[in-house]
């Protein structure tokens, strides 16, 4: 069983929204930031936005600051991510992640947990 679930991927075109979701199973996160990466063909994979789990603090690329908004329900174990104006270089695949946050930022080395990822296509 995974222990992150993504879902809510999909086509949209340039200006729409969509939010995606993310399930956690696990009951005992050894991780103290939830968030979500990106990944491109050929790229490494980015972070784009986390919040501590329990919530209080959020971390923003700035590549999506002021456009993203990262959200969590503890009682439901889920967290959101409510993407607007949504532009085609979001066009990537989005994976839920759990972690660790570093002073470099929300990066790849520091993730402990990674859901399977759902494609986000934003078609100008």
């Amino acid at each position: 069983q995974e222990q992150l679930e993504e879902s809510g991927g999909g086509s949209v075109q340039s200006g729409g929204s969509l939010t995606l979701s993310c399930v956690v199973s696990e009951q005992n996160l050894n991780a103290k930031w939830l968030g979500w990466f990106r990944q491109t063909p050929g790229k490494e994979r980015e972070g784009i936005a986390a919040e501590t789990i329990g919530g209080g603090a959020t971390w923003y690329d700035d590549s999506v600051r002021g456009r993203f908004t990262i959200s969590q329900d503890n009682v439901r174990n889920t967290v959101w991510l409510q993407m607007t104006d949504l532009k085609p270089e979001d066009t990537a695949t989005y994976y839920c992640a759990a972690g660790a946050m570093g002073v470099e930022g929300w990066t790849a080395p520091r993730i402990k947990y990674w859901g399977r990822g759902t494609q986000v296509t934003v078609s100008s």
